[in-house]
């Protein structure tokens, strides 16, 4: 068996074992409680509201395109999947960690896991180059859309882990409140955005940047100064989303013009 198709099956295994985890953390559920009720216990103002984190049904979805996609024997010797190496299967492992670390409430180790996670799709982004090459319509929508779509997710789900685990270790806040530390958050996640848009031109990345912070929104309308400035971090998401994709699509034609 060639060292690709052993990268190949990893893959598809640890996909597999990705979603049966996740599934039965809350169905059996894991020490008890499920993913949400032990979510609820902080008090914290980066988080969205319920309805935002179906967004995992999509992940889960584009997990398995990809797993499938690379799987197939036209992509063995693909130079692009080859790149990933086994950092999938890293970042795999960090969700299932996570998940453990979580319900056994083991917070503080939640948020290593999470950055484990957040680094391994980080790589993999810039190792396959995401918004820097054109790519078949397949590998368009069974690679690079379901990585921007969980890296996203990711990039925000580790901003709001750090804020759970920094509530459940009593952090003062340096004298600053809770509310403008939200604020604080969403001008820094704004701005790391509007990089990866003006740089990458990445739309499916922007989407869920959007999502979340119209999700932080509705969930914290008790909080005018957070649930403000998150409908404004999401329109200015929103517009640099469509200034990205339009100057990235010049790039690509003056880049194919070039080759």
């Amino acid at each position: 068996m060639s060292h690709n198709v052993i990268r190949q099956t990893f893959n598809v295994l640890a996909v597999v074992a990705t979603i049966v985890v996740n599934g039965l953390a809350n169905a059996l559920p894991l020490n008890g409680q499920t993913t949400g009720s032990i979510s609820d216990r902080f008090h914290v103002y980066f988080v969205p509201a319920g309805y935002v984190f179906a967004i995992w049904g999509l992940i889960y979805l584009g997990l398995v395109l990809f797993a499938v996609y690379q799987a197939l024997p036209a992509q063995i010797e693909n130079p692009r999947l080859a790149r990933i190496g086994y950092l999938f299967v890293l970042g795999c492992l960090a969700n299932i960690a996570w998940l453990f670390l979580w319900h056994y409430e083991q917070f503080t180790l939640t948020w290593i896991a999470m950055l484990v996670l957040l680094a391994s799709l980080i790589a993999i982004y810039l190792r396959i180059g995401i918004g820097r090459r054109a790519v078949s319509v397949a590998e368009k929508w069974c690679v690079d859309i379901p990585f921007s779509i969980y890296l996203g997710w990711v990039s925000v789900a580790t901003v709001a882990n750090l804020t759970d685990v920094l509530d459940y270790l009593h952090w003062g806040g340096w004298g600053i409140g809770p509310e403008a530390w939200a604020v604080i958050m969403l001008a820094a996640a704004t701005v790391i955005a509007a990089a990866v848009s003006l740089t990458r031109g990445d739309i499916a990345y922007m989407l869920v940047i959007v999502w979340a912070f119209v999700g932080i929104a509705v969930k914290q309308a008790g909080a005018p100064l957070v649930a403000t400035s998150a409908w404004i971090a999401a329109g200015i998401a929103a517009v640099v989303t469509v200034a990205g994709a339009l100057l990235n699509r010049g790039r690509l034609q003056v880049s194919a013009q070039a080759g």
